[in-house]
């Protein structure tokens, strides 16, 4: 076929045009068919981007209606969790920082939440109050991390001692604190606080006392008096009696007769030391032989 002329250039004619592309053309019916069938796919950061917008809308429109709204938002709301679902932020993990073992399955049961739940529905503030609701904790922090983990951090209280008052046991922390879901049982190791006050002073003269390992290790409990003073039973059955003021000062007094006499190793009944100017000392009784028996190897 001869060339055709248009002004003055020669342009070569071509029967048809080269076919599309393969991808380009899929692309085309697969936009065809999601327009027929009424569905497109959605990127999580576009379901992001029209979640905040139908936010957006629906705070507008509370503050347009007044409480009419809050039933408008909080349907939204419901429908912007399910968008989030859709993109894969639902709960799979939940972390617990900075609790013991025993504390943490109260922890995780305190929070309430469940695998699979729409992460950013949750209400962190509500979840916080639930958290630090439970007994081994002191103060508590809830962080989402996209797109699936939960994360508690805690501050637990620290276990000081087994209160016994009343015919009941618990555990308590330093301010006296009772912390509702330890098993004293659990807890053999840790002092015996005894009588009515004890729990809330016991923060005060307990840290004096550890600093006197020897003292602390023959210990047996600490009981208080009248809500006024402390009497100390030691494992053998000693009791040394404190005064209701400066305790320190007569634990000092108590170390200083020790050296001279190695008084807590040898033992004795009573050790007074409620008079600053005077220790009375009640020495064991000494239970006499019976007649007829020897009293030493040999006799």
């Amino acid at each position: 076929m001869p060339a055709a002329v248009r002004g003055g250039s020669r342009v070569a004619s071509r029967g048809k045009s080269p076919a599309a592309p393969a991808k380009a053309q899929a692309r085309a019916r697969g936009g065809k068919r999601a327009e027929a069938n009424g569905t497109a796919r959605v990127s999580p950061k576009q379901i992001l981007l029209i979640a905040a917008g139908v936010l957006t809308a629906a705070l507008a429109a509370t503050l347009a209606t007044g409480g009419r709204g809050q039933m408008l938002a909080s349907a939204v709301g419901m429908g912007v969790d399910g968008k989030f679902g859709e993109a894969g932020f639902r709960l799979k993990t939940v972390h617990v920082q900075g609790a013991s073992a025993l504390a943490t399955a109260d922890i995780v049961k305190a929070a309430a939440v469940y695998r699979d739940q729409p992460l950013l529905g949750l209400n962190l503030d509500d979840l916080k109050a639930r958290v630090e609701h439970v007994g081994w904790v002191k103060e508590a922090r809830v962080v989402r991390l996209l797109p699936d983990t939960l994360m508690i951090a805690v501050k637990e209280r620290r276990q000081l001692a087994v209160w016994q008052h009343g015919g009941r046991s618990v555990v308590i922390d330093e301010q006296g604190e009772v912390i509702r879901e330890a098993d004293p049982a659990r807890f053999a190791s840790l002092p015996l606080v005894v009588g009515a006050g004890g729990a809330r002073h016991a923060g005060e003269i307990l840290p004096v006392i550890a600093q006197r390992p020897k003292l602390m290790g023959r210990l047996e409990a600490l009981v208080r008096v009248d809500d006024r003073r402390w009497d100390l039973r030691l494992k053998d059955g000693s009791l040394i009696q404190l005064p209701a003021v400066e305790e320190e000062a007569a634990l000092l007094q108590l170390e200083q007769l020790d050296l001279r006499s190695r008084i807590l190793e040898l033992g004795f009944e009573r050790i007074d030391l409620r008079n600053p100017d005077m220790v009375a000392v009640r020495p064991r009784a000494v239970v006499p032989a019976a007649p007829g028996v020897p009293v030493a190897e040999g006799v």
